[in-house]
């Protein structure tokens, strides 16, 4: 069982795949390759699962500090001890040379850490315990010339190490002292088990180089409204969860993590959502990221291909993959004790009548970036707009409930800002678009979302039709333009959402719900700003960012009793949220 708080993870991404690393220097959870590949460090989800320390020996005495470097995604961690103070730098290295979006095109698949004295003598041990396969396999390790090479299952691992380590049964193990100027540099390099090795680098040129290019990756992002410095840092996170070989932008870079400690919604996030394209395209745009917004097109259009009667998938893997069927690894014991571990997400069979929407806003949003959209993007988007005119049909709803289906109140606002969208884009989406329908269509949905919605006895939109239960996911309706903040119905649902689901400063989903929901804390100041209530809103933004962990990362939610994130982290919806939330407060009247 992990006794680490999720809070204490910081992110290390070479936009091909992310690692984790705590405060007290051990990397517990790796991915080599993919995001969505199996770990060959999984501590994270069990003690006995595979992890990567260097630390000072234990000592009473001891206190971290760390943060990234230079506007970068390495991380820079500072012990200090009665003996002294030492500094570990980690990062996932990129290719060198690499500069821009380019980052994470080739990565190299290494992890490179700095061991740096820098005052007196510090007494370090490492400790090298690679369980490739989610767990599954205890590796031979070979221990010969400087080097520990692990031969086991798919993938070949080689641990380049400046100090002698003693190897036995899986686990490399050694201690060394530290002074003053002394630098111990290590890399692990990773490779197919029956392809062509990987290349070692220089690991402290190498790490040098890869902050370069996240420094080229930040310089990219020209924001310029409110609260700059800290959506600029946002969406640095945001490109550390880009997929670059395909622009697809996955949820997290964890599965199972827990929304209710020892709980069991515990579900893999490592896949790039549909449901969540408004608000990740809008940050893009925002961030003024227009040749990301262009691939994330690009990988929407083949991840969907030719769309038919039958819903569009809410999700694929990061490369496009459809089957992404679940299960669960029984020989983990889950974070915190929190069961089953799941690989894969069933949501990828679910019916979310909103993903329509999220992506036709999108279009219509980034319209002037898109250029002379291809036949393959012309197809989609008209197939989509088609989809939308189901908008009867009930739904899992965005918060992907396992249950009946049902008449999800948010989900008919985005078929309406579908419809909406494409009979605006109507000229340039070729002999298929129907915009008279559309439009009718359109009308149609909106006098009953207004009609239906409303309920009197709550004196709220509630997320069902037909319920009496205030659901935080009908904030969206401003931002569709179905409706506007100030009007006194949806002013008044603000109200009730900010004064009954909302603890300490932190919206719930639901009213049973403990915790609240990050994203859905963001939206709620979106809509206050759109309302004309920018002091509050304002007020609400700063406490909310200043939950983030000490690097700045959100999960998905937080426990307002004890201020602990819980979720799979960092959450792309909280950090995307975050900066549409900055932009509002910078322009509250636009839609």
């Amino acid at each position: 069982m992990s006794d680490v708080p999720i809070a204490d993870y910081g992110l290390l991404s070479d936009c091909a795949s992310a690692a984790l690393v705590d405060r007290d220097g051990s990397i517990d959870w790796w991915c080599p390759g993919r995001f969505d590949a199996p770990s060959v460090f999984g501590r994270l989800l069990d003690p006995d699962a595979g992890h990567w320390s260097l630390r000072p020996v234990a000592g009473s005495d001891r206190r971290t500090e760390r943060a990234y470097v230079d506007g970068s995604l390495v991380l820079r961690t500072v012990h200090h001890t009665g003996a002294g103070s030492v500094a570990v730098t980690d990062g996932l290295l990129a290719e060198p040379g690499i500069r821009g979006h380019e980052l994470g095109q080739n990565s190299p698949m290494a992890l490179a850490r700095i061991v740096e004295g820098l005052t007196g003598t510090v007494r370090m041990s490492c400790e090298y315990v690679p369980r490739p396969d989610l767990g599954l396999i205890v590796p031979y390790l070979h221990c010969a010339g400087g080097q520990v090479r692990t031969s086991a299952g798919p993938l070949s691992l080689t641990l380049r190490s400046p100090v002698s380590l003693d190897c036995a049964r899986g686990r490399a193990y050694g201690e060394f002292d530290v002074s003053a100027g002394q630098v111990f540099a290590f890399d692990l390099a990773s490779a197919p088990a029956y392809g062509q090795p990987r290349r070692h680098l220089d690991a402290v040129s190498a790490l040098a180089d890869t902050v370069e290019a996240w420094r080229s990756v930040r310089q990219l992002h020209t924001y310029e409204g409110r609260y700059a410095e800290l959506v600029r840092h946002h969406a640095l996170v945001m490109q550390g969860l880009t997929y670059r070989p395909s622009g697809a932008v996955v949820a997290a870079v964890t599965t199972s993590l827990p929304e209710r400690l020892g709980g069991t919604d515990n579900y893999d996030y490592r896949y790039a959502w549909l449901r969540d394209f408004f608000h990740t395209m809008r940050a893009l745009w925002v961030t003024a990221c227009p040749a990301e917004t262009g691939r994330l097109f690009d990988w929407a259009a083949r991840s969907a291909g030719r769309t038919g009667d039958e819903p569009v998938p809410i999700m694929y893997g990061v490369a496009g993959e459809r089957n992404l069927s679940e299960y669960s690894l029984d020989h983990l014991r889950g974070y915190a004790g929190s069961r089953p571990v799941r690989i894969g997400n069933d949501a990828w069979r679910q019916r979310q009548q909103d993903v329509p929407g999220q992506v036709l806003l999108c279009a219509y949003l980034v319209r002037d970036q898109l250029g002379e959209i291809s036949q393959e993007l012309q197809a989609m988007l008209v197939g989509l707009a088609e989809q939308a005119t189901h908008w009867r049909e009930p739904d899992a709803g965005m918060w992907e409930e396992r249950g009946p289906e049902r008449q999800h109140l948010a989900s008919k606002a985005l078929s309406w800002g579908a419809l909406d969208s494409a009979v605006q884009l109507a000229p340039i989406l070729g002999p298929r678009a129907d915009p008279e329908r559309w439009a009718a269509v359109r009308d149609e949905i909106r006098a009953t979302v207004l009609r239906d919605g409303w309920n009197e006895q709550v004196g709220a939109y509630t997320g069902v039709i037909g319920s009496d239960q205030l659901d935080a996911a009908v904030l969206v309706l401003p931002f569709t333009g179905i409706v506007r903040a100030t009007d006194p119905r949806m002013r008044a649902t603000i109200e009730a959402i900010a004064t009954r689901l909302t603890t300490d400063g932190l919206v719930r989903r639901w009213p049973d719900e403990p915790a609240g929901f990050v994203a859905c804390t963001f939206w709620l100041v979106e809509c206050l700003a759109m309302a004309g209530d920018l002091d509050r809103a304002a007020a609400l933004f700063e406490r909310t960012a200043a939950r983030a962990n000490d690097l700045g990362l959100f999960a998905e939610q937080i426990d307002p009793r004890t201020g602990a994130q819980l979720g799979n982290i960092p959450l792309a919806l909280s950090h995307v949220a975050l900066i549409g939330a900055a932009w509002r407060l910078t322009k509250p009247s636009f839609l």
